[in-house]
């Protein structure tokens, strides 16, 4: 399932989108609105959240499951984060020499 995030606004109980969405009709669309009115988009995550924003996420964290692994797991992990840093550390250069040529 691939999805298309659009920001929009309700005016008489519709939403109004600024763009065409390209999907045929019939199709069934999710919206998420916020609490405070405002729908969510790219944008929204540049403001602070709020105490009740805050309250509810921390109780869903408090309900995370936690993330068990084999010591064989963790190890492959460790390997493979050596790995990309190695290769990091390595190439890290590659794009500055770009920059003087």
């Amino acid at each position: 399932m691939s999805s298309i995030l659009r920001k929009g606004v309700i005016r008489a109980g519709r939403v109004e989108v600024d763009e065409p969405i390209n999907l045929p009709d019939g199709s069934e669309v999710t919206i998420i609105g916020h609490a405070n009115g405002k729908f969510v988009g790219l944008q929204d995550n540049d403001r602070a959240m709020t105490p009740t924003e805050i309250a509810q996420t921390l109780a869903a964290l408090s309900r995370v499951e936690p993330l068990e692994t084999t010591d064989e797991e963790g190890a492959a992990a460790d390997t493979w984060e050596k790995k990309v840093n190695d290769y990091t550390i390595a190439n890290m250069d590659k794009g500055i020499e770009d920059l003087f040529r």
